[in-house]
């Protein structure tokens, strides 16, 4: 019988054979991954474990918070404060820095999340996730929300969960892409697709076409090319897949190929994006580059974004080589005039 490798196997044999993974670094995964398992059993619940429904509550973006949401949040904090990994946590769900506290050693590292992406999807029972980044801090025990404020590019790890059918936990620490499943009787990850690549070329995108009357000229441009498929210039039919979670349709593209987009549209031009560039673009972003993919914001890399605020937000283009590459050269032809 062949031997099931586990997450814990794999960051030690990463950690041994190319050194790239301090052993702080591979406990803080640990750590997040085993929270991802008590949000997991959480979901499954649904309805019986009485966690559907709304909060009550708005979270710093304005936007109605979930029960999952705010529990999904909690796990990831107390799981997480204890450990001597972290120096700070910031989160979706809170409008200021999680500073480790007191009572506790602090780390070297950042932990950024959004806990539970695709909360429109909890109650009627469609796949959602929790995605998460790592950075190195800079400043040690002083942390500040300064600390947290670098480019993707300074990402150690980055990672997702998705709760769908199959429990699924996708990493990369900057040597590509692996994707783990939960084997709920053993309690463990187990590595079942290692090295995921993004193949160059789709007839796949990810758009929510219901606000098309809002976007600008290039990403109007690149659509109406998609949708006249064998008729059009492009000479090929393309199919449109959108589940209304990031997560869930970047691991559609991890899986398949694809294209995901997210645009700056009309309807608040003072706004460069929906999704936020710290915990959700820039992980997104790392994930899809170590598989062979790109990821802009329609004119610039997103990893190489240098970030204003914790809660930033940005346009998002990213999965196949080819397609974000002729949408991005559609934004730089019409800033060109």
């Amino acid at each position: 019988m062949q031997r099931r490798k586990t997450l814990t196997q794999y960051l030690i044999e990463q950690q041994r054979e190319n050194n790239t993974i301090p052993a702080d670094l591979r406990l803080l995964i640990e750590v997040v991954a085993r929270a991802c398992k008590a949000i997991s059993y959480h979901v499954s619940k649904g309805a019986l474990g009485g966690v559907l429904g709304s909060a009550g509550s708005e979270n710093v973006q304005g936007e109605v918070q979930k029960k999952l949401d705010v529990i999904s949040n909690e796990i990831l904090l107390e799981a997480n404060e204890w450990g001597g990994n972290l120096a700070a946590m910031a989160s979706e769900e809170l409008e200021e820095i999680h500073p480790i506290p007191s009572t506790y050693p602090k780390g070297e590292y950042l932990l950024l999340f959004d806990p539970l992406d695709g909360s429109s999807n909890i109650d009627v029972n469609v796949s959602i996730g929790t995605i998460f980044s790592v950075l190195r801090s800079p400043d040690g025990a002083d942390t500040t929300a300064q600390s947290f404020l670098q480019p993707g590019s300074k990402q150690v790890a980055a990672g997702y969960a998705i709760y769908g059918p199959q429990t699924v936990l996708v990493l990369t620490t900057g040597n590509g892409v692996n994707c783990f499943t939960l084997d709920r009787e053993m309690g463990s990850w187990v590595l079942t697709q290692p090295d995921m690549r993004i193949p160059e070329d789709t007839a796949e995108y990810a758009i929510n076409a219901s606000n098309a009357r809002h976007w600008y000229p290039p990403v109007t441009r690149y659509i109406d090319e998609l949708v006249a498929g064998k008729d059009g210039p492009r000479q090929k039919n393309f199919n449109m897949r959108w589940i209304a979670a990031m997560v869930t349709d970047v691991h559609r593209i991890l899986c398949r190929g694809g294209i995901f987009m997210y645009p700056a549209d009309k309807r608040d031009p003072s706004k460069p994006g929906k999704l936020r560039l710290m915990y959700e673009a820039n992980p997104m972003a790392f994930l899809v580059e170590q598989a062979g993919g790109k990821a802009t914001n329609g004119t610039e890399r997103i990893l190489d974004i240098q970030p204003q605020q914790i809660h930033e937000r940005v346009a998002v283009f990213l999965g196949s080589k080819n397609e974000v590459e002729r949408v991005t050269g559609y934004h730089a032809d019409s800033n060109a005039g």
